[in-house]
């Protein structure tokens, strides 16, 4: 397993490096060549996604709020609780800052992607309108591109699988729910795995089969009603630990700062010659597999949204790295530093935030994240099951696309006993892959965005 990880870690930092330029480099060529013009309507974004504009008329299958809940059920999700752990655990406070940076970037570039989704919808075997990079470009660039869209779906199929989002509500589960009451992990000879694990992951298994079978409909509407519920039960066990370290907060904020630049707490291999590439790879692609933008997935919700106008879409998907990573795991990380558990050798991902929580709440501190861990991890393993069928029914049609769900379904058992390091890397070369044709896209198709901005934004609102 150890050399399987190193392999899958190699590939990872291979082939990250030129996507990370293509994200970043991508999303500050919108930002500029954009003029900043969406960030000017942030307010009226959220008048949109509050419902003032919605035509129930409209083509489409479901709301603008239940399409970006959809997507924020996969981004605010195990990367904001066990994600942002791992990347403070492996790059200090610094890796905080580059995930802001990537972020605010990010804000641009679901603008143009989303915009593009819905401008250029098709429809599916069943009739139904669709959205996404792979209709896109069908839809806007024609046959000789139909291998960067089918290449967009294979990656999609991967780097959608529950793997991580499994693996780390197995983990949590254990370590806060099942060691507290004295339950003993044993393994099962030939297979090597955990007894418990095994159970919880079938056990998983079961209970989200029973949603993400009825579709986007469904998962939109479980999505709408979770989404909500978990980042304000997130705010609010996070502000009680901020209030009880009030103090260090004004330290930690500079730390971030001063650390994203000397990167004096970096423990990871150097890029580009230096500690500082290091931190700056990290944050980009923790950051990104957090919120996601540039990959793809967002605009696969929102194409799916009812909507006329497509620059609304955009708009909508603009507030995902917002509430994602500037605010949900700003909050995660802030809770780890001012605790100063982020300094303890050898944990990362969810049992490191488990120990920020038990450190300011001794009592019931467990307990409260442990029921974030859960209604994170099960909401975004309804959105992830969605785009990865979307996208295999791009390639066979939507009646085979079912097998996708079997498929997925198993592989969350297979998640919640496998290493979160061989984990992590899967995911992100997936997630590297998906970036690119996602990108390219929406680079050549930027001039139809702006001209469709432009008309938009002369409205009066």
């Amino acid at each position: 397993m150890t050399e399987l990880n190193n392999t899958l870690a190699t590939a990872a930092g291979y082939l990250w490096w030129p996507v990370l330029f293509l994200i970043m480099g991508g999303g500050l060529y919108f930002l500029i060549y954009s003029g900043f013009l969406q960030y000017r309507y942030f307010f009226h974004a959220i008048n949109v996604l509050r419902g003032k504009y919605d035509d129930p008329n409209a083509p489409g299958q479901i709301t603008a709020y239940k399409a970006l809940s959809t997507a924020l059920a996969s981004t605010v999700g195990m990367g904001n609780l066990a994600g942002v752990a791992a990347a403070i655990a492996l790059g200090g406070p610094g890796a905080m800052f580059w995930m802001w940076v990537t972020a605010f970037i990010g804000m641009s570039t679901n603008f143009f992607t989303s915009t593009l989704a819905s401008m250029y919808r098709g429809k599916d075997s069943n009739g139904e309108i669709q959205g996404g990079p792979m209709y896109v470009i069908r839809e806007a660039l024609g046959k000789p591109w139909q291998p960067l869209a089918a290449a967009f779906c294979v990656c999609c199929m991967v780097g959608s699988l529950p793997i991580f989002q499994a693996n780390q509500l197995t983990q949590a589960i254990v370590d806060i729910g099942l060691k507290p009451l004295g339950v003993v992990e044993k393994t099962i000879p030939f297979l090597e795995i955990s007894n418990v694990k095994l159970i919880i992951g079938v056990i998983t298994c079961i209970l989200i089969s029973i949603v993400i079978v009825g579709g986007i409909q469904r998962i939109g509407s479980w999505a709408g009603s979770m989404v909500p519920l978990m980042i304000v039960l997130h705010f609010l066990s996070v502000a009680v630990i901020l209030t009880v370290y009030a103090d260090r907060i004004p330290h930690y904020i500079g730390l971030i700062f001063t650390d994203a630049f000397s990167a004096s707490h970096y423990h990871g291999d150097p890029f580009l010659g230096g500690v500082l590439g290091g931190i700056i790879m990290l944050g980009v692609r923790r950051a990104t597999f957090s919120n996601e933008a540039g990959i793809g997935t967002a605009p696969m919700a929102m194409g799916a949204a009812k909507s006329t106008e497509p620059v609304r879409e955009g708009l909508i998907s603009m507030l995902s790295p917002f509430i994602d990573t500037i605010l949900s795991c700003t909050l995660t990380a802030l809770a780890i530093l001012v605790t100063d558990v982020w300094t303890t050798k050898g944990a990362s991902g969810v049992t490191l935030t488990s120990m920020a929580y038990r450190a300011a709440m001794p009592f019931g501190g467990d307990l409260i994240l442990l029921i974030c861990t859960i209604v994170f991890a099960v909401s975004a393993l309804f959105s992830y099951s969605y785009y990865g069928r979307k996208a295999l029914a791009y390639l066979v049609g939507e009646h085979e696309s079912r097998w996708y769900d079997y498929f997925y379904l198993f592989t969350i058992i297979i998640g919640a006993v496998v290493s979160m390091d061989v984990v992590l890397n899967i995911i992100d070369i997936a997630f590297a892959l998906m970036a690119i044709p996602t990108m390219i896209t929406a680079l050549k198709l930027a001039p139809k965005v702006m001209v469709e901005a432009k008309r938009y934004f002369k409205q009066d609102f």
